[in-house]
């Protein structure tokens, strides 16, 4: 991605709200990928959400239509999608939007986890599926699945019990019997130990996030012996090129 001496740098937007999407708008503020001007963008879904550097918009665009007007209007270079695996709705909107703009959209995705010998996996499909198969597994769950999937456990099966971690306090429906344990990641080891101990957690629901910030409890849960509940990602749109560090979102870009 070039720029001529006497016209304004290119515009990179940074669909961003993860640890990745920070990294890479450093990098990419302090010249890593040549001169550049770049925006993040975040939903607005945290009450504080922790800030990259460069410039930042928060909430929404208003659809694809939105974004695709403001892509135009911006006459932004490049699009790196840099939000949360499970973040679909919004990947699918900017994979519209970037190709009514004519605009090249990277999506940078962290590595799924995988798993290792004594891991107790349970692989579904979606919260709902994890709802229904919880019964079979235990009846103290620890949900890390986000406050905003909340709902998809409020008709769970009678005697369960749930200890919920968010950022922020949930909204909405939810289960009965739920408590709430506000925290932020990155998460230690003896921190997952030490919260499987204190509320006698049997089993973990999570969705494969990926990244190193949140994995502790997957190791904390394998020693224990507790099987985990883990929701499959959806997929990045087809077409769509993918790369799973900032320094190759930064090569996509022009800076390797």
């Amino acid at each position: 991605m070039t720029t001529s001496a006497d016209s304004a740098p290119p515009l990179v937007l940074v669909l961003g709200g993860t640890s990745e999407s920070r990294r890479l708008a450093a990098l990419l503020t302090r010249g890593a990928a040549g001169p550049l001007r770049v925006v993040s963008s975040l939903a607005g879904r945290v009450a504080r959400p922790v800030l990259p550097e460069g410039e930042v918009r928060i909430g929404g665009f208003g659809g694809v239509a939105g974004l695709t007007a403001y892509l135009r209007e911006e006459r932004v270079a490049a699009v790196v999608d840099a939000t949360h695996p499970f973040a679909g709705v919004m990947s699918f909107h900017a994979a519209e939007a970037a190709a009514g703009a004519g605009v090249p959209l990277l999506a940078l995705r962290r590595p799924s986890w995988r798993q290792g010998p004594g891991d107790r996996w349970y692989p579904v499909a979606s919260l709902e599926e994890a709802a229904a198969l919880l019964p079979s597994l235990g009846r103290r769950v620890f949900l890390t699945t986000g406050r905003s999937g909340l709902g998809a456990f409020a008709d769970a099966a009678p005697g369960l019990w749930f200890l919920l971690r968010s950022v922020d306090p949930p909204v909405g429906p939810g289960p009965e019997e739920c408590e709430v344990l506000l925290d932020r990641g990155p998460f230690t080891l003896e921190g997952e130990r030490e919260v499987l101990r204190t509320y006698g957690v049997e089993v973990l629901v999570t969705k494969d996030s990926g990244g190193e910030a949140t994995a502790p409890k997957l190791t904390a849960a394998r020693e224990a012996g507790i099987p985990v509940v883990v929701v499959r990602r959806p997929p990045v749109p087809e077409g769509v090129p993918v790369v799973g560090t900032p320094e190759e979102a930064v090569a996509w870009l022009g800076g390797g």
